[in-house]
């Protein structure tokens, strides 16, 4: 640790990565935003994806450290125009010890690959997108040699932490002392909803000012219906897909509730169940589905990239958003839900605060995400074309005119051209140049 503060203090770095104003002396090089990304790889983070095509149409360049997608993955590649260094993940986690070993070699590791960044092509702007909270020190260790910070809050880790554990104590307060240090730490803080930004602004004292709000919106040019593909259904008539990752607080196993409910206690065969993601509970969910006996009802397809999201998605004639209630899920904007919306699929969803703000009537809305009550509301919805057609373009339209990631984009460029000052400033991502897929 000792050396990497002495690295970072006193790194040399190449002719290309010179300190030169941002702007100043005609602008010599473009500003470089270096991003941090843990929990997931590039490639599979339409997030973190459209923010560096949105930066890089602004006229910044754009380095991106992330776990390897697997062992073959090259240390250092090129995707979207970013610049891409990855390391290989440690292992799978399974306990408490196993996280902080998680967090402290992932930490070692990109703070490394921060170092070498800095010698090689020099960056401005450290962006940090947790989960973890823990990168508020390389933060402030860059702050030093004069680096902008920027927290880009994916998730709540204290609330995460409740709704996977069902309770608080000592390390729920770890997890604060880590947040408010990010927040205290930041210059500026990105939030993904109102209700993120609340908690930024009361529970992190950070001033209004310092924060955005950047929603994870599909771009509707980019991410649309295309054709069916009718093997996916496994020669049903209807599909039912989830999409998202897969923990004790998604409420996947309450879906495999639900579809057990559906098949043996409403008697009926003509769905088949996709579910599209991965998660330190999928070994037991896929126990759960055979204790339950719908095996031939469901299919597990692990993680997924854009191309083969949408190949599922133009498929699919109902999305099912299953996460339960707790303080979390209020307040989260879930992913899955906005892209059946952009694909045209009509959503059944657990009653969430934060969802029905986004969907409105593009969903139904099951109290306490009941299994048996979604089981029923699923069978309503397949037996009702038109409320699925309409459901499908109320859907579609909110994506276009409300949510639409063009204009999230125009709020993340404007505040790092505030930010940085940078010569780029009234530039921002044209419609349609800020998304795409793989």
């Amino acid at each position: 640790m000792g050396g990497l503060v002495t690295a970072i203090r006193g790194q040399r770095r190449g002719p290309e990565a010179v300190d030169t104003p941002v702007g100043g002396d005609g602008g010599r090089r473009r500003p470089r935003v270096l991003i941090v990304v843990q929990n997931i790889p590039l490639r599979f983070d339409r997030r973190v994806r459209s923010e560096c095509r949105a930066l890089i149409s602004a006229g910044y360049d754009v380095t991106v450290i992330c776990p390897k997608e697997g062992p073959e993955e090259p240390d250092e590649f090129d995707l979207d125009g970013a610049t891409v260094r990855s390391y290989p993940a440690p292992p799978a986690t399974s306990g408490l010890l196993s996280y902080v070993r998680e967090f402290v070699v992932c930490w070692l590791r990109t703070a490394r690959l921060s170092v070498r960044t800095a010698r090689a092509e020099g960056f401005d702007v450290l962006q940090a997108c947790n989960p973890p909270d823990t990168y508020w020190l390389l933060g402030l260790l860059w702050k030093l040699r004069g680096k902008k910070f920027v927290y880009d809050q994916h998730d709540l880790c204290p609330e995460v932490y409740e709704a996977r554990f069902g309770r608080r104590g000592l390390l729920h307060r770890v997890l604060l002392l880590l947040e408010r240090a990010t927040y205290a730490v930041a210059d500026r803080v990105v939030s993904p909803n109102p209700s993120y930004q609340e908690i930024a602004v009361e529970r992190g004292h950070v001033p209004p000012e310092r924060t955005a709000v950047v929603m994870s919106s599909p771009d509707p040019a980019a991410m649309v219906r295309g054709p069916i593909d009718p093997s996916l259904r496994n020669g049903r008539r209807r599909l039912v897909c989830y999409v998202g990752i897969m923990g004790p607080q998604d409420g996947v196993d309450r879906l495999l509730d639900a579809i057990a409910h559906y098949v043996h206690n409403l008697g009926r065969d003509d769905c088949h169940f996709a579910l599209l993601g991965y998660g330190d509970s999928l070994d037991a969910l896929l126990q759960q589905r055979e204790r339950l006996g719908v095996q031939e009802f469901t299919t597990f397809t692990g993680r997924v990239d854009q191309a083969e999201l949408g190949r599922w998605l133009s498929t699919a004639d109902i999305g099912v958003t299953p996460d339960p209630p707790c303080e979390f899920n209020h307040r989260s904007t879930m992913n899955k839900t906005l892209e059946y919306m952009a694909h045209g699929v009509p959503v059944v969803s657990t009653d969430l605060r934060e969802t029905r703000r986004c969907a409105g009537p593009a969903a139904e809305y099951v109290p306490d995400g009941d299994p048996d009550a979604m089981a029923k509301t699923i069978a309503a919805l397949v037996d009702d074309p038109n409320r699925r057609r309409q459901m499908a373009l109320i859907g579609r339209l909110r994506i276009e005119r409300l949510f639409a990631w063009p204009e999230q984009a125009r709020a993340y460029v404007a505040m790092y051209h505030e930010l940085t000052a940078a010569p780029t400033a009234g530039r921002v991502p044209p419609a349609g140049a800020t998304e795409g897929g793989q």
